[in-house]
């Protein structure tokens, strides 16, 4: 009579899941805390962030931060409006233009289609620091300074790379005989494309578009800051950078601010998690 292979947690000694859990914990304790710390310092009175001895747990804590920094920081809602703008503009971009380059490099057969993929590979070692003044020079001369576009073009075109990357090797996954059939049934590229193989990289198109808006959503402060001066154009991290830098932080309504600000980016990746894993997991493949 076989018995059934047991999980792989079980195949450790009871000192090796400890020393895994221990480390798990370890982790998670240096993620989080400047989360949890930052969510303490909006509750505290600002007169207990800098006593002495330091209390880690506010006495007397109140939400009264959050409702304070609505009329501390003007056009708050403009800002979070144009960061979730930005980042939802430069996904939809970045998604059409990876999803039919994924489906390619991952289908077909072309000259340069190795150097090409190493030369997006190579765009990612790049900080976007390096080509500030190239781009400023580049978005002055189409005459796109202070406009969305100028934080948009350039948020797209450092994050498509990577896309590419994501998808393509998801797609690598899905059985060719699927395009296979589609082809002898008639079906062009494109319709192979979007009948056959969106359905079922769906779960990796999702996991491009959550990286892909987290991704823009955290390079706005650099482009922003170069290629925008104009109060209705600003996202969020440079809003409240612009307001914060002129006078005494109010550290408890910065971070008040800071969190509601991505509160709603937060709640969509908690709701879109499982995509997120199982894409992840699934690009594990060879070509």
């Amino acid at each position: 009579m076989s018995q059934k292979n047991p999980s792989l947690i079980h195949r450790y000694a009871w000192y090796e899941i400890i020393g895994i859990y221990a480390g798990i914990l370890l982790f998670l304790t240096f993620v989080l805390a400047p989360f949890v710390e930052g969510f303490l310092v909006s509750l505290k009175p600002l007169s207990q962030l800098f006593s002495s001895p330091y209390r880690f747990w506010p006495e007397n804590g109140s939400f009264e931060a959050y409702r304070t920094m609505w009329t501390s920081v003007p056009g708050f809602a403009r800002y979070i409006f144009n960061s979730f703008f930005i980042a939802g503009t430069i996904t939809i971009l970045v998604l059409m233009m990876v999803v039919p380059a994924a489906y390619a490099f991952a289908r077909f057969d072309f000259r340069g289609r190795g150097p090409l993929l190493g030369a997006f590979l190579a765009v990612n070692m790049f900080s976007g620091a390096v080509l500030l003044i190239p781009l400023f020079r580049l978005m002055r001369s189409f005459g796109v300074l202070n406009t969305y576009l100028a934080m948009i073009v350039p948020g797209a075109a450092f994050l498509i790379p990577t896309g590419i990357w994501l998808l393509r090797t998801y797609i690598m996954r899905i059985p060719r005989e699927l395009d296979e059939a589609a082809y002898v049934d008639g079906a062009s590229y494109f319709y192979t494309l979007r009948r056959v193989i969106l359905p079922i990289a769906m779960p990796g198109i999702i996991v491009v578009a959550i990286t892909t808006f987290i991704g823009a959503y955290a390079q706005q402060f650099i482009f922003a800051l170069t290629f925008n001066s104009k109060t209705e154009y600003m996202p969020l991290p440079i809003g409240l950078f612009a307001y914060f830098g002129r006078q005494e932080v109010i550290w408890n309504e910065l971070m008040a601010a800071s969190f509601v600000g991505i509160a709603p980016a937060m709640i969509v990746i908690f709701f879109l998690q499982r995509y997120l894993v199982s894409g992840l997991t699934a690009g594990a493949v060879k070509e």
